[in-house]
């Protein structure tokens, strides 16, 4: 489960982006001001930091500057001024993107997997699990050596899956990774991607590893072997 770290000393703001973290499947940490931050930043290795401007003691400036000199985790900026020099200021202390408020969670939760995705292709565009092998710089995927033929969203699909083998994405969860926040389509687009990927898939063996559906919830990739 990936971890996440909110800074911010509004206590309804939190609250609100701490259900919709859960809801994507992130293990929360609060912080209320900026030494708190620094301190569970060195305790805990989390995989996305959200981290307000304004808070008291340190401000966000300074805990990014702080947690830069050790860590290149991704962070997210939160203020409540659109100036172009706070933002400046933001991404020159290291933040990787700059939120300003208000905001609706929607938004926060599509930047930080948007963040992420742009961390993970990054630092590897290359996925192998067993009998699967996935290229995301080229999109080429193989199952047991043979070139399966997928489109653009099939290989994100796949991808988003392997990454995150035996984890359950929801409908709704795969709609947001894989189209957007902003996307307007309903949930048969999901199951219909993932008809055509499975028949793809099934045109080379591979007893290590299926798409499964969790009925109720949604889908996952399980490993068999």
């Amino acid at each position: 489960m990936q971890k996440i770290l909110i800074a911010d000393d509004n206590r309804q703001i939190v609250s609100i982006l701490e259900e919709y973290a859960k809801k994507e499947g992130f293990a929360v940490t609060a912080a209320s001001d900026g030494e708190d931050a620094l301190a569970k930043a060195a305790a805990i290795s989390f995989d996305i930091i959200l981290l307000d401007v304004m808070m008291p003691g340190k401000d966000g400036f300074a805990v990014c500057r702080e947690i830069r000199r050790d860590s290149a985790v991704p962070i997210i900026m939160i203020t409540a001024r659109s100036e172009d020099f706070e933002r400046i200021m933001g991404l020159d202390n290291g933040a990787d993107d700059y939120i300003v408020k208000p905001f609706s969670p929607g938004e926060v939760m599509a930047r930080i997997r948007a963040v992420l995705r742009r961390i993970n292709k990054a630092d590897s565009a290359y996925l192998s699990l067993g009998s699967l092998t996935v290229n995301l710089d080229e999109y080429i995927t193989q199952v047991s050596g043979a070139n399966i033929s997928l489109t653009k969203k099939e290989t994100e699909l796949l991808w988003t899956f392997a990454a995150n083998k035996n984890r359950v994405f929801t409908r709704d969860q795969l709609l947001n990774i894989i189209w957007g926040y902003d996307y307007y389509g309903d949930n048969r687009t999901v199951d219909s991607h993932i008809k055509r990927l499975r028949s793809k898939l099934d045109e080379a063996p591979h007893p290590d590893w299926e798409i499964k559906t969790v009925w109720g919830v949604g889908y996952k990739f399980e490993v068999l072997l």
